[in-house]
């Protein structure tokens, strides 16, 4: 079903000059979000709980998903560049002043609850062309979204280790100035990429609502997507969600803090491996295959509410790691590829509005349903429901089938 084919593109260059400039762009700026939630999770945790490391990230979370169609359609207007470098703009500001306000001693509640709004915004804005700039700046997008996952990996295994380092020397208010200086850096290698994303997407005359609706008639097209997505809502609410602040504490709370760092390392590390694995193997069908090798990642939070010897729990982050990076290539360059090139940016912009909106319920409910069901429980709960999704993308006839184009 699953059965590899040559593929003679492999022998096609794919560190192009703009492609140089994305990749940087990207690995500074992943750098800085692979450090985000070691920060959440232990500065804003230690304040404000577990309830206000959901919060704020949830309040992160709503905009995003609020907003982010409407990303996609300026991306196809303005072009995906141009959108990316204001995003990144904003989220150097927002990251600077927490960081600011961390380095003048506890900023409140409401100030981190802002930020954390605004760089949702941005990021609603920024999120859709990182998917429509790959077939722009690489002859291959396969093996451009493995090179890429590969980056996202080093970043997780090295983001979290230097976010613990700045924490233990420095304190919190370091780790968000870092963050903001990787904007910095994003939006400088973004503005050096030669060929600009097209604008095929606007028709003239064309309206933002004429380009939603154009979108969403696209979306909704493509059974094998918008299935995925509705699968998906129960994998952020019930996996996603709450693993970060349940896992943060209970790693924390019973290995120290340094162990939750090692435990994302591994991650990073497992990701490195899905991906070197995702730039080979190229399934005629990507997403039953993608489908069937994401059952490692019930391993991630099975592993936490196991309780296991800090070796075990990095070995399960890892095997989890794989999984993750290598569904994730096929789903991104299925999209890449299988839809026309002037709607990507709207298309990539509905489909990751859907896929996150889970995380937002999910981030959202953790705090209050954790003093209710004990936390354990909850990561029983999303290792068995990560084995639900598996088997309802293998069962649905359009994703299964799926060929690559």
């Amino acid at each position: 079903m699953t059965a590899a084919v040559a593929d003679p593109v492999l022998t096609k260059p794919l560190w192009n000059r703009d492609f140089t400039y994305y990749f940087g762009a990207r690995v500074v700026s992943l750098l800085g979000d692979a450090m985000m939630p070691v920060a959440a999770a232990l500065a804003v945790g230690a304040v404000y709980g577990v309830s206000g490391v959901g919060y704020v990230l949830a309040v992160w979370t709503a905009p995003f998903v609020l907003f982010v169609v409407f990303g996609g359609v300026f991306s196809d207007r303005l072009g995906a560049r141009t959108m990316m470098i204001g995003a990144d703009v904003v989220r150097a500001v927002t990251q600077g002043v927490v960081a600011v306000a961390f380095f003048a001693g506890t900023p409140p509640l409401w100030l981190l609850l802002a930020t954390s709004a605004l760089a949702g915004l941005a990021a609603a804005m920024f999120q859709p062309g990182v998917n429509g700039m790959v077939p722009l700046v690489a002859s291959d997008p396969q093996r451009a979204n493995g090179t890429l996952k590969i980056a996202d990996a080093a970043t997780q295994l090295g983001g979290p280790v230097l976010a613990g380092v700045l924490m233990t020397l420095t304190g919190a208010g370091a780790v968000y100035a870092v963050d903001a200086a990787t904007f910095v850096v994003s939006g400088a290698c973004l503005a050096l990429i030669g060929r600009a994303p097209a604008t095929a997407g606007r028709t003239a005359g064309s309206t933002v609502l004429h380009d939603l609706r154009r979108g969403w008639t696209e979306f909704r097209s493509r059974s094998w997507m918008w299935s995925v997505i509705v699968v998906w809502l129960f994998f952020g609410v019930f996996v996603f969600g709450p693993y970060i602040p349940l896992s943060s504490r209970l790693i924390g709370d019973r290995l120290g803090d340094a162990a939750y760092g090692w435990t994302m390392a591994g991650l990073g590390c497992g990701t490195v491996l899905g991906g070197l694995i995702a730039i080979r193997l190229r399934p005629v069908r990507p997403l039953a295959a993608g489908a069937a090798g994401l059952i490692g990642f019930a391993c991630i939070p099975l592993s936490v509410a196991l309780q296991p010897p800090l070796p075990l729990l990095v070995a399960g982050h890892l095997l989890g790691g794989v999984s993750w990076a290598f569904w994730s290539v096929m789903w991104s360059t299925s999209v890449q590829t299988l839809v026309a090139p002037e709607v990507l940016n709207r298309v990539t912009a509905y489909e990751v509005a859907g896929s996150v909106s889970g995380v937002a319920v999910g981030q959202a409910l953790v705090g209050p349903v954790s003093t209710v069901v004990p936390p354990l429980d909850l990561l029983y709960v999303s290792a068995a429901v990560t084995a639900c999704v598996c088997a309802a993308l293998l069962l649905i006839r359009p994703v299964r089938r799926l060929h690559r184009a």
